[in-house]
């Protein structure tokens, strides 16, 4: 920064005032800050000959101390020793962190629902620790506690009143949610005419259930206790809303309830789900398309199980009637990829509220498209599955059901101890490779269908919005690996949804932070970048950096914060921090 003088023309004639130059990053140009108020012209040339030459000197000499208090010379001591628990390196990328956390004003949130507590604690300043060392370095609530010094946050609270604020954040979650996206809807913009839902789950390394850690089909097909997690996404693949569920509770029985607390608390009009088989039901279908009602009719895009539908659905599929390439034209001899659909009046059995079943009759139109690269996978992967097959006709001992699954798909008369789960022969029901099945399954291999109740929308671009559905993946990828969801250090309930809220709103802002770079850098770009803008304790109010990438300029610029000065004094970082929480 320098200082110049400026002139300006009004109506009493010219006014002189001393300006500081800055850069505009947002309009990238030089821009002028007023500084000092020197007066009108005619006035001060009665004190000064030439107000404007005088001025000019000092400016020129406010510029040469300003240059030389940019420089300072340092004595070392090259035999100086660290005294003893020293820590002298702090973290500043989690500014960028801060921007969108204050962006989204969570801390005006959080300390107005704590306003009428009895709180000997900042709930918001427990929240903000929380939150950056999700992001940045995910572990237990007790490491996060000892992770407080690297941050030149001021963080007064005990590790016991981290506990205590769980059990807070638990009672407000939902209103948390709500508010993050309005918040999103106002500063960032959100799109919900399409919304992506997906499950997942989290194990507990428990032996004894309860009411929500219950035994159910853990993803990684571990035995232990689960926590079901259902996740709605808007159309930028924005987390919009989370619910949990038993762990025995199966994907599709999810759905209805988040689409309902959805539909309710963030009134997003007439809305297209998106989702994979775990959600096809005929009850969700029915229930998107108004039930009976007449109003409130949604979409959907599902994709569809072949191997599940009618004979003679399958015939359909395997039919090369109707299939063209990616242009609609005929196929050729070598084609790698081919594409046909239909409207089709379609039969589904719904479950009535009193239990009873009912035929209901659905237009819908069908996607199929077959993919050369499709094919080439599954082939791979059944031909490790069926090896896993038969080594476990040959040697069950070594198995049990839990290590067994899927391989099991394909051996007759597998049986299981009901105490230990291991495979075993029983009398006179010899194990046996199912080829038959083997092979009616490998006739789809390549193949995909997509169903969907948007009867004018083009082919390409139903296929399109499914894709979509692998950012929620993505999303339950980042939570579980860079976010480190699981495993889980806390066992009441109410504590469990905290943790789930705060590995929530981790996720939103490194979203958002995506969001505001054009998605150029993925989420552990991001994370290892951030945690790398680190500095070190050069000499008193001197902090040295050594870190600098085209990644941290990307960001910086992104969100007006200069990371490329190699020494900062702590006046200077706490300025850039205040502006952070602006």
């Amino acid at each position: 920064m320098s200082y110049r003088l400026s002139k300006q023309s009004k109506a009493k004639g010219i006014y002189l005032t001393i300006e500081k130059k800055f850069w505009d990053k947002e309009k990238k140009m030089a821009r002028g800050k007023h500084h000092q108020s020197l007066g009108y012209l005619h006035d001060l040339q009665k004190d000064y000959p030439d107000p404007i030459a005088h001025f000019k000197e000092i400016v020129n000499q406010m510029n040469a101390l300003e240059k030389e208090n940019k420089k300072i010379t340092l004595e070392i001591d090259l035999n100086e020793k660290l005294p003893d628990e020293s820590h002298t390196r702090y973290n500043m990328g989690y500014a960028v962190i801060m921007k969108i956390y204050h962006e989204l004003e969570l801390d005006r949130f959080l300390n107005n629902k704590a306003r009428h507590e009895p709180f000997e604690y900042n709930t918001n300043s427990i929240m903000t620790l929380l939150t950056i060392t999700r992001i940045l370095h995910p572990s237990s609530k007790k490491r996060s506690y000892e992770y407080k010094d690297m941050f030149f946050e001021r963080f007064e609270f005990e590790l016991y009143d981290i506990y205590r604020a769980l059990s807070h954040f638990s009672k407000i979650g939902t209103e948390c949610q709500c508010f993050i996206s309005e918040q999103i809807n106002a500063k960032f913009g959100r799109d919900t005419s399409l919304m992506y839902f997906d499950v997942t789950n989290f194990h507990f390394e428990i032996d004894e259930t309860d009411d929500l850690r219950k035994r159910g089909k853990e993803k990684n097909n571990r035995p232990d206790p689960i926590v079901q997690m259902a996740l709605a996404m808007d159309a930028d693949g924005i987390p919009l809303y989370y619910k949990l569920f038993p762990g025995n509770t199966h994907d599709s029985k999810t759905f209805i309830p988040v689409f309902k607390d959805v539909c309710v608390r963030f009134s997003p009009g007439r809305v297209i789900a998106v989702a994979d088989m775990g959600c096809t039901s005929s009850n969700n279908i029915y229930f998107l398309k108004g039930g009976d009602r007449d109003k409130c009719k949604n979409g959907y895009v599902f994709s569809f199980s072949i191997r599940k539908g009618t004979e003679k659905f399958k015939k359909y599929v395997l039919d090369d009637t109707g299939y063209t390439d990616r242009d609609g034209e005929a196929l050729k001899e070598d084609y790698d990829y081919k594409i046909k659909s239909r409207l089709e009046v379609r039969e589904i059995q719904i479950t009535m509220k009193n239990g009873s079943q009912k035929s209901v009759l659905i237009d819908e139109k069908q996607i199929v498209f077959w993919s050369e690269k499709y094919a080439k996978k599954a082939q791979a992967e059944r031909t490790e599955t069926v090896k896993k097959a038969l080594d476990i006709i040959a040697n069950p001992k070594k198995y049990t059901k839990n290590t067994a699954h899927g391989a099991a798909a394909y051996i007759q008369n597998i049986t299981y101890d009901k105490k230990t789960g291991e495979v075993y022969e029983e009398e006179g029901k010899k194990l046996m490779f199912n080829e038959e099945k083997a092979n009616e399954d490998a006739k789809y291999d390549g193949y995909y269908c997509i169903i969907t109740s948007e009867l004018e929308m083009q082919d390409q671009r139903v296929i399109e919005i499914y894709r979509g559905l692998s950012d929620i993946e993505d999303n339950f990828k980042v939570s579980k690996s860079d976010l480190d969801i699981r495993p889980v250090h806390v066992s009441r309930e109410d504590r469990i949804n905290a943790h789930v809220l705060t590995c929530f709103i981790s996720l939103v802002i490194l979203r958002l932070i995506q969001k505001k770079t054009s998605y150029k850098f993925t989420p552990e770009q991001i994370i290892d970048c951030l945690n790398n803008i680190s500095c070190s304790l050069e000499n008193t109010n001197l902090y040295m950096f050594d870190y600098r990438s085209k990644i941290s300029d990307y960001i910086g610029e992104a969100f007006g914060i200069d990371f490329t000065n190699k020494r900062l004094r702590l006046n200077e970082i706490k300025n850039i921090l205040a502006s952070s929480k602006k």
